[in-house]
Order: structure tokens, then C-alpha cells, then sequence
């Protein structure tokens, strides 16, 4: 491998252009069926400054059983009722109803869910324009449903040892079958060719992308997952939320390398970079290149790296395979965050190193090869065997 770089076979990368691009790719595909949620029990984080435009409405109406009353379809009224009925269908499915006991309110659960389903089937099949009433009445009944408190984590107010992640019970929200509606719906909305982005921009603004990005610490996978899409497709169709959504996240990892170093949704924020970096411009801003050394390196450091390394690495590699003069800052910030005694780690720095060396050229390699060949030799001479049988792929 070292002969390799050394002989400067590193292909340069093509010219982009002038504007930032954006790229739907790996590091997987993005079902526009797939849903994610975020963990609103946390605290707010310190999130860049939001617009002028009035939040997003969040607070429940009162629970009325005599209110949750099924309607007539929508394909068997008059066109010139429909939208009469689609606001009191949006209305239904604003109520808020209690899933804790499964024995209550089973009429009105149902109601709402058959509902929602025919909400999401008649936007998907277009079988008539949305106004832009609805569309602020739907994005209203979004916010209700998804922008709740979620259940605290396992090792919060009990008294409980703080355990590994890894190790802990995954919550799966009882509200899910309809929750799962809702974000299918406002998936629709998004990616839909008959979606105005300057209508949709004055409901899915600054606040709303904000509570958004902090569901991603919901517990529940399936929410996570969903989040994941829905965000990767409004920072692709609104391009005034992109540095927006960037600063967010950003914010997000702070928090989680130097306060908490606990939140579930890491792997699904880096998987949606990873897309946002391969569409990067060149020559690559300034911006781009202090959040590679300010939050992707430093992610390294915290224990529960391993859960969302995968992802990590990927981005990594991508900004080195986009400018190769990179690859120095990125070896010199592996090597300072090396985990000593733990060997798992290793064996993943040491994949990740191998990937980035394969993008690197002679320049860039030979400034980091001294305190890269002590490191590993300290390797190769590891009590660990996995550790040691990793570092003979650098020979």
C-alpha cells in the first residue's frame, strides 16, 4: 500500500461546478417509503438563529370523542367539497389520543388511523390540487402528532449505571402505527413534484427543520429511519434551509462529544452528510474543511464510536477522496485520537486508516509517515491478535 502512494496513484478528482451540488448516494439508498424520529425528552440544543416566521403550532387540542367521527371518503364527495372535508379530515387526525393503555379510546384510534391512510393515498395519487390553506393545515397536524416529549432513556431519573448503548433495550413507541402515517404523509408532501418550495417554504421553515432534526434521538429505529429520509429530502428541494440544516447538526455533535456523548440518532445525521459532502463544490470552502477537523474527527474520540463508525468513515473518506490535501489533517487526527486500551477500536481505526491511505498521495503522506509508522509498529506488536493481523495489511 505505502509503494502504492508513494508512487502518486492517486487519480485527481474531477472539476465540479461552481455551485455546491447535491447528491443522493451512498452511503445507502433512500427509500422515499422510509420514516425516522428524534428524542424531544433532551434538552433544546443550542441551534443557530432561527427566521422571523411565526413556529409551528404544537400544543394538542383537547380530546373530544364526539369530534372523532368518521367522514365520507374524499373520492365520493363533489370536487367542489373536497376541501371542506380534507380540512375536517385534518382536524380528526389532530387529536391527540392516549396509547399508553391500548383499551382506550379503540374507536377513535381507529378512526383516526383509517383517516390518516386516506390522507396519504389521496396525496399520493394527485387526485386534486392542494391548496395553500391545506397545505398550512396539514403541516399544523404534522407538528402536533410528531413534535411530542418522548419517554426519557433508560439510564435517565432511574438511578440506573450508565450502560453501553449497544447493550441497552431499544423503545418502541406504541403510537407507532399512526406516527408511521403522519411521517409517510409529510414524506409525500415533500418529495412531490406538485409541492411549491416557495409555498412550502413559509410552513416547513427555519423551526419546524429545527424540532425536526432534534426527533433524531428517538429511541424508536423506525422513527430514526423515516427522519433520516424526510430531512435528506428537504435539504435536497430547499435550498434555503442547507446551511441551516449543516449549523444543526453541527451543534448536534458538539453537544454529543464534549457534554453527553449519548444521543440515537448519530449514524442517520452522518449518513445523510454523507450524501450532502459528495455533492460538495470545488475548490471546497472554508466551512466545509473546519467541520471535517471540528466535528467529524473529534467524533472519533467518544466511547460509543463503534455504533456509528460505519457512517463516520465513509464521510471521512469522501472529503479526502474530494481534495486530496486532506489526507494530512485526517491521518494526524486519527492518530491523535488512537484509543489505547481498547482493541475493538483499534481494529476499526485501523480500517478507516487503510481507506483514507488508498485516497492519499505522496505529498500528503509523506508528512504524517513518521508518527504513522510508529503508530503502526505499535500495532504489530499488540497483545491483541485481531489488533496485530489488521496491521499486516499495511506491510
Amino acid at each position: 500500500m505505502f509503494k502504492k502512494i508513494m508512487k502518486g496513484g492517486h487519480r485527481k478528482p474531477s472539476k465540479s461546478a461552481s455551485t455546491e451540488n447535491y447528491a443522493f448516494g451512498p452511503p445507502g439508498s433512500h427509500n422515499p417509503g422510509s420514516v425516522v424520529v428524534n428524542h424531544a425528552s433532551r434538552p433544546v440544543l443550542n441551534a443557530p438563529e432561527q427566521n422571523s416566521s411565526p413556529s409551528v403550532p404544537i400544543a394538542p387540542p383537547p380530546l373530544s370523542t364526539a369530534a372523532v367521527e368518521p367522514l365520507p371518503l374524499l373520492q365520493d364527495v363533489p370536487v367542489s367539497e373536497r376541501q371542506s372535508l380534507f380540512l375536517r379530515k385534518l382536524q380528526i387526525c389532530s387529536y391527540q389520543l392516549d396509547f399508553t393503555n391500548m383499551l382506550k379510546t379503540v374507536r377513535e384510534k381507529e378512526v383516526k388511523r383509517r383517516t390518516l391512510l386516506e390522507l396519504v393515498d389521496f396525496f399520493q395519487s394527485g387526485s386534486g390540487k392542494i391548496t395553500e390553506v391545506c397545505q398550512e393545515e396539514m403541516i399544523k397536524m404534522v407538528a402536533i402528532n410528531i413534535f411530542r416529549c418522548l419517554p426519557p432513556a433508560s439510564h435517565e431519573n432511574t438511578g440506573q449505571e450508565v450502560t453501553d448503548p449497544e447493550e441497552e433495550e431499544t423503545h418502541l413507541d406504541p403510537s407507532w402505527p399512526h406516527l408511521q402515517l403522519v411521517y409517510e404523509f409529510l414524506l409525500r408532501y415533500v418529495v412531490s413534484s406538485d409541492t411549491d418550495t416557495k409555498v412550502a417554504k413559509r410552513y416547513i421553515d427555519h423551526s419546524f427543520v429545527l424540532k425536526l432534526i432534534d426527533l433524531f434521538d428517538s429511541e424508536d429505529p423506525r422513527e430514526r429511519e423515516y427522519l433520516k429520509t424526510i430531512l435528506h429530502r428537504i435539504y435536497g428541494k430547499f435550498m434555503v434551509h442547507r446551511p441551516f440544516i449543516r449549523k444543526a447538526i453541527n451543534n448536534i455533535f458538539y453537544r454529543f462529544i464534549y457534554e453527553t456523548e449519548r444521543y440515537n440518532g448519530i449514524g442517520e445525521l452522518l449518513e445523510i452528510l454523507g450524501s450532502i459532502i459528495n455533492g460538495f463544490a470545488l475548490p471546497m470552502k472554508e466551512e466545509h474543511k473546519l467541520f471535517l477537523a471540528r466535528a467529524l474527527i473529534p467524533l472519533h474520540k467518544p466511547k460509543p464510536v463503534a455504533t456509528y463508525h460505519h457512517q463516520l468513515s465513509y464521510c471521512v473518506t469522501q472529503f479526502v477522496e474530494k481534495d486530496y490535501k486532506l489526507a494530512d489533517t485526517v491521518i494526524r487526527g486519527l492518530l491523535k485520537y488512537w484509543p489505547v486500551t481498547n482493541c475493538q477500536k483499534e481494529v476499526l481505526f485501523l480500517g478507516e486508516l487503510e481507506e483514507v491511505l488508498e485516497a492519499t498521495q505522496s505529498a500528503e503522506f509523506q508528512r504524517c509517515m513518521v508518527p504513522l509508522f510508529r503508530q503502526i509498529a505499535r500495532c504489530l506488536n499488540s497483545p491483541h491478535f485481531q489488533v496485530t493481523f489488521q496491521s499486516f495489511f499495511f506491510i
